[in-house]
């Protein structure tokens, strides 16, 4: 027998082994995938002589490999020709094995080139509508493919645990069930068009803060039902790719966990795709490898040349190698990667992707609240308005990090609102509050300089340091804008802008990282006291040469921006008040009110003028001390590319907002499930316990019996709805829920209606006092009703045993609530579970 028979004996029998592991997850049945889900991207089994051929393809291409191909093939290098992704795995040219380049893209391909900027994923998943996340998919996996990408970093699924968490922006929602549908979706139609989806990060990256070293600590049924669902979604939706997190979970680096990479993923799931790291979440060679972890991003620290000495010194079988390739080479073949010629690849369809962009951005927008008419803008108070708020003018399209995308194009709200308004409509602008900074007077600095238009040639370097006096205390915030290396900025000897650690440097923002005209930003913020005081400014022109300015903002240009707002509330019979929060990967929120003078501007408009709306551009959950004052208040989100255009159709009521919350809002910082305990969260000395257990997000809420601002499932429409005529009875195995839901108001409207369902008192397990089990969203003109029939699954009607390791059936009486929200359920049942 050759020794390549003999590695690949071996390689089979390894991954033959990785299916007895039950300590994590026998027992697990998968999701059941929706009609119609089959997908080009994700095949169905393959004929057997077809499957053959492609096995044999790929144990040929092991055989002829040498093991310093194999290992390239297992980690990122850098990329000749870099179209500005995120990674690039080197290809064997001589075996025709072409290279991979991976790129992010929860909310549009993050390349250096423009790319349809689609709303963010927690505006899709607001929703409600699995085939609008699949559409949405559709549009990532076409533009992957035409922008030269192989594999797309996306889609996220952790749950929104904490409402502090920096990228909540990039997932769906707190609830598994809901989670797990849309992520099945996405990832169908992002395979449908040929592009690797890699769902991640695998398993309990719910926060920035610590993410690199943090212990996570869950327990079995705690897993299972919350995090877990989501993933095993994934997996049955064919996901090509798994991306492994940086944190740990339960004491092992999550990319070096035996339990979830082999024993759970593989061995329960069947997951045959492959594993790759998060950037620089590898740890170990010896120990990753073994797990299961098959590729290192974005270089080969562990998997380059420290695996191969662990082969060559009998450390590693070179059938882990083997394995690992096999598995890459596998998923590339069933994408067609390997085919000789590769498959053409589309050209991008600008328009088809912002048809959706505006779709999805109108499809998931929430109104959470409307008082008195305030919206939609009719009559005379939609031809008198005042927009109010920086994000007014300036779009805010998309989160900071890896989901930033360079858009084709966007909109500003206010260009929108006035084309809508029409001839004849008033419409003024105020800025309210300044994000980029007034320029320093010329002759603030003694001696004086120009620090609004600076150009730097190459290879020169520009300093100037010069004296300001103040005549009373004040609070100023310094800005640098940049195109080359930042300036170095001193004032009275302390730098305003160092260079930050690791991402938190690179990850500035979606909004105040680059002014509009695509300058870097910095900001520092500052209490000085009255008295003099040095600035002294340094910058390189590097190779390319830069520009720079310097601006600042103090406590009288904030003065006289809120007194301008009001004076414009007050001149105009409604106002449009854009707010926000600026989110992104590398950082948590460090509170949940609304960055800056805000606040203070919602109330001063407010009282000027009780017709206000406040669309809020942000990435989660908000605490609102405002909220009595308003009129109505829109949540959008990031709304993408086309945000402007569905915002105005929102406000004029040309479409019916539809959205409905996938996350609670708490009524104030500390009625949260972390509210006061900080080993949830943020984690005490490196370690975090998700003590909830399975009472995560709306679930935490109902079993502690806590009021929120805007419970889970919330949302109005401009028309009113009455729900009636509840039946519930068994059916096979589970329960079928029929309810008729009638549009009692004079408009055409969106409705989601929501069932839940209440404990079984013969499970001695943790059970909810209510878990969503499914929903419908509908569209009815006025006056219509609809017959809406749901059935829950056996699956939804169980809980996980960790004494079993399985599912296990909550049989006996169960009560069905249905109705428009987590707290606003009108019609109640109770039907009696039993086991086939």
């Amino acid at each position: 027998m050759s020794e390549a028979v003999s590695r690949r004996s071996a390689m089979r029998l390894l991954a033959a082994a990785g299916t007895a592991g039950t300590a994590l997850a026998a027992g697990a049945c998968a999701p059941g995938v929706p009609p119609g889900a089959e997908a080009r991207g994700t095949p169905p089994a393959a004929p057997a002589a077809a499957e053959g051929k492609g096995a044999a393809r790929i144990d040929a291409l092991l055989e002829r490999l040498t093991l310093d191909e194999k290992t390239a093939l297992l980690h990122g290098a850098p990329d000749p020709a870099s179209l500005g992704q995120a990674g690039y795995v080197p290809g064997v040219a001589r075996l025709g094995i072409p290279a991979l380049r991976l790129a992010d893209g929860p909310a549009g391909v993050h390349v250096a080139r423009p790319a349809t900027a689609l709303p963010a994923p927690v505006l899709l998943a607001s929703a409600f509508d699995p085939a609008l996340a699949r559409e949405y998919g559709r549009v990532l996996g076409r533009e992957g493919r035409a922008l030269g990408q192989d594999v797309l970093l996306s889609p996220m699924v952790n749950l929104i645990r904490t409402p502090y968490a920096g990228r909540n922006f990039e997932t769906f929602a707190e609830d598994p069930r809901l989670t797990a549908d849309l992520v099945g979706e996405m990832i169908r139609g992002i395979q449908d068009e040929g592009l690797i989806a890699t769902v991640k990060h695998f398993a309990l990256n719910n926060q920035e803060h610590g993410r690199d070293t943090v212990d996570v600590i869950a327990a079995e049924q705690t897993l299972h039902e919350t995090e877990l669902r989501g993933f095993e979604a994934a997996v049955a939706a064919g996901a090509g790719a798994v991306m492994g997190a940086y944190n740990k979970v339960n004491g092992v680096h999550a990319c070096e966990s035996k339990p979830l990479l082999d024993e759970l993923l593989r061995g329960s799931w069947g997951f045959d795709g492959w594993v790759m790291s998060d950037w620089d979440a590898t740890h170990s060679t010896v120990a990753a490898i073994g797990a299961g972890l098959d590729m290192e991003m974005p270089g080969g620290t562990h998997f380059g040349g420290p695996l191969r000495e662990a082969v060559r010194g009998g450390s590693v079988p070179e059938a882990a190698v083997d394995l690992a390739v096999h598995r890459i080479l596998t998923t590339m073949d069933r994408f067609g990667l390997l085919a000789a010629p590769p498959a053409a690849r589309p050209a991008r369809d600008a328009a088809a992707g912002a048809r959706t962009a505006r779709k999805v951005a109108a499809a998931g927008a929430v109104l959470l609240r409307n008082e008195h008419g305030t919206l939609p803008l009719t009559g005379a108070a939609a031809r008198s308005i005042a927009v109010i708020g920086p994000t007014g003018q300036v779009p805010f399209v998309g989160g900071g990090g890896s989901a930033h995308v360079v858009p084709d194009g966007a909109a500003a709200p206010l260009t929108a609102i006035r084309r809508r308004a029409g001839n004849g409509s008033t419409v003024r602008y105020a800025l309210g509050e300044d994000l980029y900074g007034r320029p320093l007077p010329a002759k603030l600095l003694t001696p004086a300089a120009d620090m609004e238009r600076r150009a730097v040639e190459p290879g020169r370097v520009w300093s100037h340091e010069g004296e300001f006096r103040l005549a009373a205390d004040d609070e100023w915030t310094l800005l640098v804008h940049y195109t080359g290396k930042r300036p170095v900025v001193r004032l009275d000897g302390e730098e305003l802008f160092p260079v930050r650690q690791g991402v938190a440097e690179y990850f500035a923002g979606g909004l105040l990282g680059s002014a509009p005209d695509g300058m870097s930003v910095r900001r520092s913020t500052l209490a000085l006291k009255a008295g003099t005081h040095r600035l002294a400014v340094t910058a390189e022109g590097g190779d390319k040469g830069q520009r720079f300015r310097i601006r600042h903002t103090t406590g009288a240009i904030r003065a006289a921006d809120l007194a301008e707002a009001v004076r414009t509330a007050k001149a105009a019979r409604s106002v449009v008040l854009f707010a926000y929060e600026d989110a992104t990967e590398g950082r948590d929120r460090t509170a949940l009110a609304l960055p800056g003078g805000q606040e203070r501007l919602i109330e001063a408009v407010a009282a000027a003028n009780p017709r206000t709306t406040v669309v809020l551009n942000t990435s989660s959950s908000t605490t609102m001390p405002w909220l009595p004052r308003t009129g109505a208040v829109l949540q959008m989100y990031y709304p993408g590319q086309e945000g402007a255009g569905a915002t105005a159709d929102l406000l004029f009521g040309d479409v019916d907002p539809g959205g409905r919350l996938t996350q609670t809002f708490p009524a104030d910082e500390q009625a949260t499930p972390f509210g006061g305990d900080p080993l949830r969260y943020p984690g005490v000395g490196g370690r975090q316990e998700y003590s909830e257990g399975v009472h995560v997000g709306h679930r935490w809420y109902d079993a502690q019996r806590v009021t929120p601002l805007f419970p889970f499932g919330h949302g109005l429409s401009y028309t009113t709805w009455q729900y009636e005529k509840l039946t519930v009875r068994p059916e096979r195995g589970g329960l079928r829920v029929e309810f008729t839901v009638r549009n009692t108001g004079r408009r055409k409207g969106t409705e989601v209606a929501q069932v839940y369902v209440g404990p079984s008192a013969e499970l001695e397990l943790d059970q909810p006092v209510r878990a969503l089990a499914g929903y419908r969203r509908l569209v009815l003109p006025p006056g219509r009703a609809e017959r809406v029939t749901l059935d829950i699954t056996a699956r939804a009607l169980s809980s996980w045993d960790p004494e079993r390791h399985a599912w296990v059936l909550g049989s006996g009486r169960r009560q069905v609530f249905v109705g428009r929200s987590s707290r606003e359920l009108p019609l109640r049942s109770k039907a009696v579970v039993t086991s086939r």
